[in-house]
């Protein structure tokens, strides 16, 4: 898959011959799978490309809150409120930890937040749609967590030292997240024609997204030949929705639903589901900022940065005062 990658992509990628020798020891680091570290020389746009990537990321953690947290107050018992309110509680700090990770390339996190307050860093487009019922949540859980393990397992080994590291407890916390999602969806099962029904309606309209989370098909997609030879990325995006979708067929015939594609089928010579076509004209379109909720979730962020402007600002002051006494005893 990578040498199509290499023979599809935008840009041809250069060669070791063709590199200098700063780059060139560098492309040999990555390749005998020596982590890059902050202080490491690395090419500039190496750098660029993390940024982009781990800043969407933790755009996405931070965002991703918003669906779920509508939910918190009206889930249907104490127990589920716990829950849901302990996960959205890990992504915040899934966000915390990928903006820190950031940060060691030399970027701001304020500089992060101005990107996507104004629209020009991305993050995640499943955000997009809104959680109309409580299956919603069973289906987020479920489908956009598991969708996001798949994506997100192979970054606990990609070249970057801090990105790697920080995806360790992050995908150990998702694994969690996906189970939590799947119970609701096995309890909605199980209960009445009406909540089965509920939990159907949530596949439906959950299932085309969370096949597009994977990201364009690869011939489609601008940046994933640099990042693998870089081994930011471990697989393409193709390889990634195809497991996906191997890993959750199975998952939806236990639970007794139907996913909604008439053409995915087992594929026994290949030994795996062939599937459609996703609409990747709405893929675009919401990634490019028109989907549903593309406005209010924006809204959302840049009022609670706005609002929280005073716990900042009270933070530093309590930071530069502490640091004032402890220089006056050294003194």
């Amino acid at each position: 898959m990578y040498a199509q990658l290499v023979e599809t992509g935008v840009k041809r990628l250069r060669s070791l011959e063709e590199m200098g020798p700063e780059e060139r020891a560098f492309q040999e680091r990555v390749d005998a799978g020596i982590r890059i570290e902050p202080k490491d020389w690395m090419p500039e746009a190496y750098r660029k490309t993390l940024i982009r990537q781990i800043s969407q990321h933790a755009h996405s953690e931070i965002v991703g809150m918003l669906p779920e947290g509508n939910w918190i107050t009206r889930a249907p018992t104490l127990k589920r409120k716990a829950i849901l309110l302990a996960k959205v509680q890990d992504e915040a700090g899934h966000g915390l930890y990928l903006y820190s990770a950031a940060e060691t390339l030399n970027v701001s996190r304020d500089q992060m937040f101005a990107d996507l307050h104004s629209g020009k860093a991305k993050y995640s487009s499943i955000f997009n749609y809104p959680t109309l019922t409580w299956a919603d949540i069973g289906a987020i859980g479920w489908l956009v967590d598991g969708s996001a393990i798949i994506n997100q397992i192979p970054i606990c080994r990609c070249s970057y030292g801090p990105y790697a590291r920080a995806m360790v407890r992050i995908c150990k916390e998702e694994s969690f997240h996906q189970r939590q999602g799947f119970d609701i969806m096995r309890e909605l099962c199980r209960g009445t024609a009406a909540q089965k029904a509920m939990a159907q309606d949530a596949l439906n309209r959950w299932w085309w997204p969370s096949i597009m989370m994977h990201g364009p098909r690869d011939e489609a997609s601008t940046n994933s030949a640099q990042s693998m030879q870089w081994k930011i990325k471990l697989f393409s995006n193709d390889e990634l929705r195809q497991k996906f979708i191997d890993q959750t067929v199975p998952q939806a015939e236990y639970l007794g639903l139907t996913l909604p594609d008439p053409k995915l089928r087992w594929n026994e010579a290949l030994e795996h589901y062939d599937y459609g076509e996703p609409d990747w004209e709405e893929f675009w379109s919401v990634l490019n900022g028109n989907g549903p909720c593309n406005r209010e979730r924006l809204r959302a962020r840049v009022k609670a940065y706005e609002e929280g402007e005073w716990v900042r600002e009270a933070a530093l002051a309590h930071a530069a005062k502490q640091a004032a006494r402890k220089a006056a005893k050294v003194a």
